[in-house]
C-alpha cells in the first residue's frame, strides 16, 4: 500500500455475517465505499465537491478485492485507503483491512468524476479534485 491517507474503524456484528458466522464478501466493498465516503468529508463531502467541480459524482468504473482471513462477528476492523495512482480521468485506490495487525482482506477500486454534457454523462478530468485533495492532505 503506497501512502495510507486516511482510515476507519467498525465493529463486525451479527448482521454483517453469513449462516457460517463470518462476514458476508459484499460487505467488504461496502465498507471501502463508506472509507472513500468518509476521506472525502475532509473536504465537505462527495456532494460538495462535485458541486464545486461541475460533476454529478465520483463513481465506481471497478472493483475488486481478496481475502486472507475470515472476518468474524465482533471484530474490530481498521479499513484503510490510499491512492495508488492519479490518471487524467480515473483515480486508483487501494485499501487495508486489519483486525489488530492482521491482514484480513484488500482491496482496490478505480473512480471516475462523471460530468453531464449535452452529449450524455461523460468521464471528466480529476485535476480540481486532485488539487483540492493534495492542498488538504499536506
Amino acid at each position: 500500500m503506497t501512502k495510507k491517507l486516511h482510515s476507519i474503524e467498525l465493529r463486525v456484528s451479527f448482521g454483517d455475517c453469513d449462516p457460517a458466522g463470518i462476514a458476508f464478501y459484499p460487505n467488504f466493498y461496502s465498507w471501502f465505499d463508506r472509507t472513500f465516503h468518509d476521506w472525502l468529508w475532509t473536504f465537505g463531502g462527495h456532494d460538495a465537491l462535485c458541486r464545486r467541480v461541475g460533476a454529478i459524482g465520483m463513481g465506481l468504473m471497478d472493483a475488486s478485492a481478496r481475502f486472507f482471513r475470515p472476518v468474524k462477528n465482533g471484530d474490530r476492523l481498521t479499513i484503510s485507503l490510499a491512492v495508488e495512482e492519479w490518471q487524467s480521468r480515473a483515480l486508483k485506490l487501494s485499501y487495508e483491512v486489519r483486525v489488530g495487525e492482521a491482514l484480513m482482506a484488500t482491496g482496490r477500486e478505480t473512480r471516475g468524476l462523471f460530468v453531464q454534457t449535452e452529449n450524455g454523462m461523460i468521464a471528466g478530468t480529476l485535476d480540481q479534485i486532485r488539487e483540492l485533495t493534495d492542498r488538504n492532505d499536506a
